[in-house]
This record gives structure tokens, C-alpha cells and sequence, in this order.
């Protein structure tokens, strides 16, 4: 197929800085792959916002073009694995990480990495969950299994005006959970109740007792985005038996707790991961998120871009100043 498209091009220069533009580029100029998509949608996340700045941890190589979410339209599958025109979503993998991703009118991607559009969900719709929502799902999922239940108590979300925390506290009060919505912008208390949150604090009250061995038992469980000094207080306030998830660095990356939460309390720590969770449990994950845990207000949640506005959305994430989800529109590119 020969078809020019538009697409975001991340390239650094001689002297180790980077830049960000809109090219034109050919179908041909993508990566191998079984299947060919057309991309009608993507999302900002802040892993997208690290590569477009240059961040090696994020993607090795450049000229890059980011975009770790994508919903389209199936142009051509090598394998037959999908019918031209099926509705696919891809999230995690390499996608938008060191292969062209979803800021470009087309991928060529694996066929594996593609999930064909859940019914219950738009193409719009999955990209304002995208790789936040997935992830925020599977954290609820994970403490689900880990014995957490609603009548149990309070769930902590930190970092919760976040892409991945404002999905959280939607997701759990679909659930049927109590949730408790940790932030440091004091004017987001009312969006964060219109997704569901039951109550709203700020950092320094989620912080409370972390300076401390054990904190007093507050929380049945916990979605941590933030990381570092928050998920320590978060494991030393949580409740006998009790399950704390992590997703986020944004805090640090290091984590400085004692084994007491463990082995007096017996709280898990979960890790998750949504780049190489496995199939079926995407699957499972993507069900939910298209019938019972769908959120109520998925709308309120989402600011939607063009791929020529994109570039303030960068800025404002890269400056913590974006709330809730930001779904980009490639109808014109």
C-alpha cells in the first residue's frame, strides 16, 4: 500500500537536543508487521509525553514518532487473523515505544498485539481508557483476587487527577467500593466526586504515619500511581490482610519501606504491568471495562485534541497541570 499520512516526528539533533514536528510519511516508511491499522484515535499518557521529549529510558532511537495507544480500522492483515475494516485496539507492547505508534494516521504493528474493539465500547471510547484505564482496571482486578472486598472499608487512590488515578477512583466506585481520592490540586475535589469518589484528601493527610513503622490501619486496599514516599505511607496504613497495587513513578521510583506492613499485617504489594500482560487477561480486562466496570462518567473525564494541538498537551502533562484523560483525534491527519 502506498498512502502519505500525517504523524507527530520526534528527532534529535547533532547537538543532543530534541524536537517535535508534524511530517508527512508514506505507509511504506512503517515498521514490519502482520497488520496494517488505520488509526482513528490514540491518547496522551505520560509515558507518550517522556518519549516525545527525548527520554532513552522510553524509547532508544530516533526519529520516533510516540503514541502508546491505539483503536482503528483494520487496512490489511498479512496472517488473516482480522477482516479489512475490523475494529481493533492495541495498548501496550512496543507500540509507541521503540515502533511507530498511535500518533500517525497509520501502524503496522503484530497481530498479536491487536484486540479486537470489545462490544459495549466506541473506538473513542477505549482510547479515553487506553493504557490508563487498562491499567487502573487491572490494579482493581488484582485486589479483587487478592481478597479485597467492598464492605471491607475505604480503597486509597493516589495520584488520583491523574490519567490512571481518575480511572481508578471511576473503576472502584463502579465496583461498588468506598473511595478515598488522594491529591495535591486543591481544586479538583468536585471532579474527582463526579467520578465516583467518595471522598477527597490531600497529600499530606495520605502521607500521615509514613514517617512512622506502622501507621494506623486506615485502608482495606490501595491503587498507587505516585510511587516513592506515598506508596511507603499507603503499605503502612493499609488494614490486616489488606492489598496495595503499583503502577507509577511518578513520585520515585525507589521505595524505602520496612518488612513490618508484611509480616505483622500481612499486606500484599502488587506489581502491575500492562505493556506484556498477557492476552486472556487482556481480554478479561477490556470485557469489563466495556460492561460493568465501563465508568458512569467516562465523558467528564476526557479533553479531546487534534494531532496539531497535541503539543500544549504535552507541555501541560510534562508540567502536572493535565486532569483526567486526553484522547486524540486523527480524522485529519
Amino acid at each position: 500500500m502506498s498512502e502519505a499520512f500525517t504523524a507527530l516526528l520526534v528527532e534529535e539533533t547533532a547537538a543532543k537536543q530534541f524536537s517535535r514536528r508534524l511530517v508527512r510519511r508514506q505507509v511504506a516508511d512503517l515498521p514490519a508487521g502482520d497488520l496494517l491499522i488505520k488509526v482513528h484515535y490514540s491518547s496522551l499518557n505520560y509515558k507518550d509525553a517522556l518519549s516525545a521529549t527525548g527520554n532513552k529510558g522510553v524509547t532508544r532511537n530516533f526519529p520516533h514518532t510516540p503514541g502508546i495507544d491505539a483503536a482503528g480500522e483494520v487496512v490489511e492483515d498479512a496472517g488473516d487473523h482480522f477482516k479489512t475494516g475490523d475494529h481493533v485496539v492495541v495498548t501496550g507492547w512496543d507500540l509507541g515505544m521503540n515502533t511507530a505508534g498511535g500518533f500517525g494516521r497509520f501502524i503496522r504493528v503484530p497481530a498479536a498485539w491487536a484486540l479486537p474493539l470489545p462490544a459495549g465500547l466506541s473506538l473513542k471510547e477505549s482510547m479515553a481508557l487506553g493504557t490508563a484505564g487498562f491499567t487502573a482496571a487491572l490494579s482493581v482486578l488484582k485486589i479483587q483476587r487478592a481478597g479485597v472486598r467492598p464492605e471491607d472499608g475505604e480503597v486509597l487512590v493516589t495520584g488520583a487527577t491523574g490519567g490512571v488515578g481518575s480511572l481508578a477512583v471511576a473503576i472502584l466506585a463502579r465496583a461498588g467500593y468506598r473511595v478515598v481520592a488522594a491529591t495535591g490540586k486543591t481544586d479538583a475535589a468536585e471532579f474527582l466526586r463526579q467520578l465516583g469518589a467518595a471522598a477527597v484528601i490531600g497529600r499530606e493527610e495520605a502521607l500521615a504515619g509514613g514517617d512512622r513503622p506502622l501507621a494506623k490501619e486506615r485502608w482495606a486496599g490501595a491503587v498507587d500511581c505516585v510511587g516513592g514516599d506515598m506508596l511507603a505511607a499507603a503499605l503502612k496504613a493499609t488494614r490486616y490482610g489488606g492489598a496495595v497495587t503499583c503502577c507509577g513513578l511518578v513520585g520515585s521510583a525507589d521505595l524505602n519501606v520496612n518488612v513490618f506492613p508484611f509480616i505483622l499485617r500481612g499486606v500484599s504489594l502488587l506489581g502491575i504491568d500492562s505493556v506484556q500482560c498477557p492476552m486472556d487477561t487482556r481480554r478479561q480486562v477490556w470485557n469489563l471495562l466495556a460492561g460493568d466496570w465501563k465508568p458512569a462518567r467516562l465523558a467528564q473525564a476526557v479533553d479531546e485534541c487534534s494531532l496539531a494541538d497535541l503539543e500544549s498537551r504535552i507541555q501541560a502533562m510534562l508540567k502536572g497541570e493535565l486532569r483526567g484523560r486526553t484522547v486524540v483525534n486523527l480524522a485529519d491527519a
